[in-house]
């Protein structure tokens, strides 16, 4: 209807050009094939305007109810996915003697002051003493020396522990409730929550997220390796002192022998065995 409308308003005017142009015999107007031709084109071209404008305005309404459609997500259908994840405890641990307080708050809240004094509290103190140490031979100074070392760093090792896992554990709490608020806001039904922006909002949020997880990750894997290279520095330092005293043992065989068994054979000779009558 309104195609047929538009080509009868354009034959009008059409129409209104022709006597312009046309020869008059009378009172009557002769017609003018070039002009109704002219007329005719025109509104052709009128008419394939109209029905790419249709066409657009059809699709633009298309795409605009898809993408409302999209941002609208139905109530509670992606909620049968939410899955529930225990949350981070408090560690505890009693306290008889004194010397776990420190340990039990370095490992809730990553810190460091607490974290030195819990190892100190917690294990076995060194006795270490200068003048005993110089006291012994230079071979026996290595070994105590590394072992000691060996002790001391193992207690560094421990501290740091401390803290990387009592600081991650600090930090679990507000980091849950940044995963809380992120998937309440997946689940929403509410449209601004839903858009294109929206979404990769949150998706980029999510992998920030996975990111810092990811270096809590390593820096465990860090402390891990530490104790691993602790473990393994005491098995290579028993093996050296094995292999040291072996080594000793093969260059001052014959001398130590030789005090053993010196004046053993006079010894013997000395004794004398009287028969029985």
């Amino acid at each position: 209807m309104k195609t047929l409308m538009l080509f009868v308003s354009l034959l009008a005017v059409a129409e209104m050009t022709i006597p312009a142009h046309a020869q008059l015999l009378g009172s009557g107007i002769v017609y003018d094939p070039t002009q109704s031709a002219h007329a005719v084109s025109q509104i052709r071209q009128a008419e394939e305007l109209y029905t790419t404008a249709s066409q657009t305005r059809d699709q633009v309404v298309e795409a605009y109810n898809l993408a409302r459609r999209m941002s609208q997500m139905p109530q509670d259908l992606y909620r049968r996915y939410a899955a529930e994840f225990s949350n981070w405890t408090t560690f505890n641990a009693a306290d008889v003697y004194g010397n776990t307080a420190d340990w039990v708050t370095a490992a809730n809240t990553g810190a460091s002051d607490r974290a030195t004094s819990a190892v100190t509290k917690a294990g076995i103190p060194l006795q270490v003493s200068t003048s005993a140490l110089s006291s012994l031979d230079p071979t026996t100074q290595s070994v105590a020396k590394a072992q000691l070392a060996t002790a001391e760093l193992s207690d560094g090792v421990s501290a740091g522990t401390l803290v990387t896992i009592g600081q991650i554990r600090a930090h679990s709490q507000a980091r849950n409730q940044q995963i809380t608020t992120l998937e309440r806001d997946t689940y929403s039904n509410d449209p601004n929550q839903q858009t294109e922006m929206a979404v990769l909002g949150k998706i980029n949020a999510a992998n920030v997220m996975q990111l810092r997880s990811q270096q809590d990750t390593n820096q465990i894997l860090s402390t891990a390796a530490l104790q691993q290279m602790i473990a393994d520095k005491e098995q290579s330092d028993a093996q050296k002192r094995a292999l040291n005293q072996a080594i000793y043992f093969e260059q001052n065989f014959t001398d130590s022998i030789g005090k053993v068994t010196n004046g053993m054979t006079q010894s013997i000779g000395s004794i004398s065995f009287s028969s029985r009558q």
